[in-house]
């Protein structure tokens, strides 16, 4: 692994542990302000893995970012998105 290599999986896990810090930054939040959330590192993450011949299915990638199962966060941490959120959120979103 080369140094390149060696900071840039330094900055991911610090970019987790962060998250992890910050249980009250709600997914939605992150897709409006920064138009990525946890779910879409998972699917990153399970990308990259499949990259180099690695299968991660989508919960085990959840459970990395997440760092617990997804349904368990869900029941502790997630919270009713807001009608501004939810509004927010339709206006930004991404147009497939």
């Amino acid at each position: 692994m080369s140094n390149e290599e060696k900071i840039e999986a330094a900055v991911f896990r610090r970019l987790l542990e962060h998250l992890d810090s910050r249980k009250d930054a709600q997914n939605i939040d992150l897709m409006n302000l920064a138009g990525f959330c946890r779910n879409c590192l998972s699917k990153w993450y399970m990308a990259a893995a499949a990259e180099q011949g690695v299968d991660v299915d989508y919960d085990k990638a959840r459970e990395r970012i997440y760092g617990m199962p997804y349904e368990d966060w869900k029941v502790k941490y997630q919270t009713e998105a807001t009608p501004e959120q939810l509004a927010a959120f339709e206006k930004n979103k991404p147009q497939d």
